[in-house]
């Protein structure tokens, strides 16, 4: 039986600011990831499971503040 590990997932925008950071697990994004605006704020953030979202997923404004809250099935 193959073990499945996680790997830690980091992509950049073009200019090279940070754009996401998460986990993957056997090429399927799995666990908690967040999305970044190029000036570096926190645009938003949410759970996978196999590969799909799963539960709270809440995206931010500029300065952090919370501007919308959706939950996934």
């Amino acid at each position: 039986m193959k073990k499945l590990t996680k790997q830690k997932y980091i992509k950049y925008h073009n200019d090279g600011s940070l754009w996401a950071k998460g986990f993957t697990q056997d090429g399927k994004m799995t666990g908690n990831w967040t999305w970044f605006r190029k000036d570096g704020s926190k645009m938003r953030t949410g759970n996978f499971v196999d590969n799909k979202q799963a539960g709270k997923w809440v995206t931010y404004d500029k300065k952090g503040r919370i501007v919308k809250i959706t939950q996934m099935k």
